[in-house]
């Protein structure tokens, strides 16, 4: 087993015993909550005649099931209202600080943490949301949980939890331009397959990550669950230390540099011995979009959909199934196949600089007619800051919808959702059959650049190919 690595050093400063079965109690640091995973934990309290152990380790948000057009009260949806105002009661009756609507802090649970300065480096950290794996960004460990692991740490503020072992993904070298930190991930997970992280943190390291932003960093993690790993992180340095100063939440004063010094020894160490090391070269990867109904089926733009006898035996099953859904031939180039709805937003690539990269190709061009294309910002505060820089009305001179925060149609459990057999260019994070709220709707996910490309041209394209315009604040 690995020794040495960050992954060790947290999992050791929060363990608080070994159970019957081999399995390590342990302490939770920080718990997210949201309206879809956290009523049935609270009702398991009462039934059992418990409270919250840390109410003020605890934060609630609202963002699954939030309208993006309208988010008055009450809302159009009976189901959606009563789910919010269940959670506002809960929140109340246990003295649990929620970011609600008009809060200015409201928005999708994986950004508002970080950018409130909750997401810290060396904490522990889980939510009833698979894309928890979002905060090791910082050098966290985080895990997304169940909902009756939910009601435990709501109950105990522990978890019972296996170790994992730890694989180093190495990506040395620079990305080139017009590929993105999506691009990356889509390519690890391809490489890896969507189960090759099972039993794995994922350490992300080398370079090419090294250079990438907090919010780069954070989109790479978000989607290390989509490769199987139960988390991945990447240890924390200058770029983790800048972005959290200042933040609400972050220490300040004198418990800053106490604070710096600490999260620094909390890296891996030089001799850390790892279980798995697996390197990319990033100036090989080319922006890459899904062409399946995994986030394993991905392809470089230059690249044509491929024969099954190009394929893994293993994975042929699946790839047939693909064909049939996605209506996608063998040999068809990924390039030119045409959309009918573009995403922006959701937990992987709603941040402010998801849209500065979709407004820089969509400035000075328009929406290709009969194309949807919407944008939705991952928080309130990503609003504020996109509107202060004018990215809203750069794309809503482009023809770009302009949304209220929330998940959206990342999972669409609300009203933002594709009809029929649509086919969406998406910024989101799965492309399972069936994902964005239609029976028989399909998904290319791809960086919110290329959704931005993708709508002014109506089909996929390399956004490689066209000029981009920075929106200057």
């Amino acid at each position: 087993m690995s020794t040495g690595t960050l992954y060790d050093k947290v999992w050791n400063l929060h363990r608080v015993g070994d159970l019957p079965g081999g399995s390590t109690q342990l302490f939770v640091g920080l718990h997210l909550i949201h309206e879809v995973t956290s009523p049935q934990a609270f009702a398991a309290l009462r039934d059992k005649g418990l409270t919250v152990r840390c109410p003020e380790r605890t934060v609630a948000t609202v963002d699954h099931i939030v309208p993006t057009t309208s988010q008055s009260r009450p809302f159009a949806d009976p189901l959606a209202e009563e789910m919010l105002s269940t959670l506002e009661r809960n929140c109340q009756e246990y003295g649990i600080q929620l970011n609600g609507i008009g809060s200015g802090r409201q928005g999708i649970v994986h950004v508002i943490a970080p950018e409130l300065g909750l997401t810290q480096p060396g904490m522990t950290i889980a939510c009833g949301d698979s894309h928890t794996s979002t905060h090791g960004a910082f050098g966290a460990i985080a895990f997304g949980i169940g909902t009756s692991q939910v009601r435990d740490v709501l109950a105990s503020q522990t978890l019972a939890m296996n170790k994992l072992r730890v694989r180093r993904i190495r990506v040395d070298g620079q990305l080139a331009d017009g590929v993105s930190a999506k691009d990356l991930i889509l390519q690890v997970i391809r490489v890896l397959g969507v189960k090759g992280g099972v039993g794995y943190a994922y350490e992300f390291a080398g370079s090419a990550i090294e250079a990438l932003s907090m919010e780069e960093r954070m989109t790479v993690c978000n989607m290390a669950i989509e490769g199987g790993a139960r988390c991945g992180y990447v240890n924390p340095d200058e770029v983790t230390f800048d972005y959290l100063k200042g933040r609400v939440h972050a220490p300040s004063g004198e418990s800053w540099q106490r604070a710096v010094d600490w999260w620094r020894g909390l890296a891996s160490d030089g001799d850390a011995v790892l279980d798995d090391e697996v390197v990319f070269d990033a100036a090989m990867i080319a922006p890459t979009v899904t062409w399946g109904i995994t986030p394993g089926q991905g392809l470089g733009i230059d690249e044509h959909i491929p024969a099954l006898e190009a394929l893994d035996p293993g994975e042929r099953p699946i790839a047939e199934e693909a064909y049939r859904y996605m209506d996608l031939h063998p040999g068809t180039a990924i390039a030119g196949v045409p959309v009918d709805v573009c995403f922006i937003g959701s937990c992987t690539n709603g941040r402010l600089s998801d849209l500065r990269a979709a407004a820089a190709v969509a400035h000075g061009r328009h929406v290709a007619s009969g194309i949807k294309a919407f944008v939705v910002p991952g928080s309130e505060q990503v609003a504020r800051d996109a509107e202060a820089e004018g990215l809203d009305q750069v794309f809503r001179a482009a023809g770009f919808e302009w949304r209220e925060p929330g998940c959206s149609m990342c999972l669409a459990m609300n009203p933002d959702r594709l009809e029929g057999r649509q086919i969406s260019a998406s910024s989101s994070n799965r492309n399972f059959k069936g994902r964005q709220g239609s029976a028989s709707g399909r998904t290319l996910l791809m960086s919110p650049a290329m959704v931005a490309a993708a709508a002014v041209h109506g089909h996929v394209i390399d956004v490689r190919r066209l000029s981009v315009n920075p929106v200057k604040a």
